[in-house]
């Protein structure tokens, strides 16, 4: 049972003890009991949590896998300019060039 608890939270990330016991189809008292085991076995890490949806104050438990790592992301990272090391690499070698018609 521990099992369908932990793949959930694999494929739905962080989420709160009533979201996993309505998507499970258990109660909250098997879901709490489940959590604890596997936060004891260091399997997740949760937390007490308020949170206000529509104005409604909702308290629970927050629960993520531990040491959970996503995936790298591909591609140019946000804010990177393409060529920019390029051109320093060329100021660089041409300054490097310049010193040494001094030296000689």
């Amino acid at each position: 049972m521990n099992e369908t608890l932990l793949q959930f939270l694999r494929s739905n990330g962080e989420q709160m003890d009533a979201e996993i016991a309505k998507a499970l189809h258990l109660s909250k008292p098997q879901v709490l009991a489940q959590i604890a085991a596997l936060s004891a076995a260091g399997e997740v890490i949760c937390c007490q949590v308020t949170r206000y949806f529509g104005g409604k104050k909702v308290e629970g438990v927050s629960c993520r896998l531990s040491a959970y790592v996503p995936p790298k992301a591909t591609g140019p990272k946000p804010g990177a300019k393409r060529g920019a090391n390029n051109n320093n690499n060329n100021n660089n070698n041409n300054n490097n060039s310049n010193t040494e018609a001094y030296v000689a």
